[in-house]
């Protein structure tokens, strides 16, 4: 093979195959161990090179020898002689050498084959290297981003605005929550298409807790709504046909919490339409109807988990204990991605809320009460300055509040509307009083598990609410089927 034949090669394979490609040929070619080897120059400190065409793997001896050598004498090449081997060396840059133990005697093509192979295999390291950082700052935005989220669901506005800045776009306030649902290895394209059409304005961020949502923070003066038709979600079930995007409603940024509940419930709706996309319904939010009525009760509460303070510095204060109740009342066993913790310390975390509040959040009933409250109380925490009264009625107090009735008749009118399926009030009455538990449900209505959740998904569509989902709407259920039977 003539020495254009080789660097022809050479180039073909650092642009083909890469660094490891091209030195396991180097290795091929000459018959010994080719390789990278770190200068003594270069410090300690440095992260290790990969030693040949494996990461990971350890230089000979001879090489390491032989660099240390190189660098100690100030040259760009090296040859050392051992005992029936050769180490040839060629530097690559301020760090790194090419190296090549061959035994004796070695191929005389060696020296210019190497020499050759620097350029090409200095050009290919440096492009791995700009890989490998462009992917960790890509990781590293990812996570700043789901931080923000996080800060966001918990009502930490100030810093989510601060570490928003850096990344931009600013948040948008007033705004709409749209979230996409797709195919995982489509979410870049749909992210890429939001950023065009709103023209780079929404704040985009990949669900921290289901794989295949995304989650777009949309500024409210864009194209939007009428008759509930938006545009960017038409846009995007357009291009990508096997999306689905349900969309908030338009609200300050502040109840960012509320506008992500509407649009996963808007995207319950839309998973059954034909267009792909859906607003959410109307109806007021029961914080709204229940807002002067239940702002006491919601403070004596939440009291105690307000005032908490833990005994270690690495234990859960008041803050991080409501931001883990509202997580899990969001998304139940899931919540342990968007916490970022273990499901065990999940566990420990709630049993210790329950001890604080005296609730049992096995029962539907308490669930019910703890979301109300937390909703009533957006943003309260430890230093907040939200303080407990002194005395506050308790929650059917506030549920016989007469603007709390109305807004249950409301909610539940659809159940025994026109358009209800047969027995949906049943359906409904039975999985709520089984603490919205599928299997015991089922059997009580004396129809099959998979029966039982073609009634809720049929219900679903009617209350425009995902029900068997999280974030689900079986809160609202309680708390409005408990206020019809006090109002009655």
């Amino acid at each position: 093979m003539s020495r254009s034949d080789d660097v022809l090669k050479l180039h073909r394979l650092a642009h083909g195959g890469g660094s490891a490609a091209l030195l396991g040929w180097l290795a091929t070619r000459l018959g010994g161990w080719t390789g990278l080897v770190r200068h003594a120059a270069a410090g300690a400190g440095d992260p290790a090179d990969p030693g040949g065409p494996e990461q990971g793997e350890r230089p000979p001896g001879a090489a390491v020898r032989g660099a240390a050598e190189m660098s100690a004498r100030g040259v760009r090449s090296a040859v050392l002689h051992d005992a029936g081997s050769a180490t040839l060396l060629f530097a690559l840059d301020d760090r790194r050498a090419l190296a090549a133990v061959l035994p004796l005697p070695h191929p005389a093509e060696a020296p210019a084959l190497l020499a050759d192979a620097v350029v090409p295999l200095a050009l290919v390291l440096r492009a791995e290297e700009a890989e490998r950082r462009e992917a960790r700052a890509a990781v590293a935005e990812a996570r700043s981003r789901e931080a923000v989220l996080r800060l966001l669901m918990g009502g930490q506005l100030p810093i989510a605005h601060q570490i928003a800045e850096a990344l931009r776009p600013s948040l948008p306030d007033p705004m709409r929550i749209h979230v996409a649902e797709c195919r995982s290895g489509r979410l870049a394209e749909v992210a890429r298409l939001c950023q065009e059409l709103t023209g780079g304005r929404a704040w985009v961020v990949r669900c921290p807790v289901y794989v295949r949502h995304l989650i777009m923070l949309v500024p409210a003066d864009e194209p939007a709504a009428s008759a509930g038709h938006d545009t960017l979600a038409g846009a995007l079930t357009a291009v990508a046909p096997d999306c689905a995007v349900g969309v908030s409603g338009e609200l300050p940024l502040s109840q960012a919490p509320t506008a992500y509940t509407q649009a996963f419930h808007a995207l319950a709706v839309a998973r059954g339409r034909g267009e792909r996309h859906a607003r959410f319904g109307p109806g007021p939010e029961p914080e709204l109807a229940a807002r002067e009525a239940g702002a006491d009760w919601a403070g004596t509460l939440l009291a105690p988990l307000h005032a908490y303070e833990p005994r270690r510095p690495q234990d859960p204060d008041g803050q991080e204990l409501r931001a883990t109740a509202h997580a899990w009342l969001n998304f139940g066993s899931h919540a342990t991605r968007l916490l970022k913790v273990h499901r065990n310390t999940l566990a420990a975390r709630l049993r210790l809320i329950e001890t604080l509040l005296g609730l049992d959040l096995t029962r539907l009933g308490d669930q019910a009460a703890l979301s109300l409250a937390l909703r009533l109380t957006p943003g309260a925490g430890r230093g907040s300055g939200v303080a407990a009264p002194a005395a506050a009625p308790g929650l059917d107090a506030v549920l016989r509040d007469p603007q709390v009735t109305d807004w249950a008749r409301a909610h539940l009118s659809r159940l025994t509307g026109p358009d209800a399926p047969a027995g949906a009030r049943d359906t409904v009455r039975t999985w709520l009083a089984h603490d919205a538990r599928l299997v015991p449900a089922a059997a009580a209505l004396g129809v099959s598990v998979p029966g039982a959740r073609k009634r809720l998904a049929r219900i679903e569509a009617l209350l425009e609410r995902s029900l068997l989902q999280s974030p689900s709407g079986r809160y609202d259920l309680w708390l409005a089927h408990r206020a019809e039977e006090l109002a009655e």
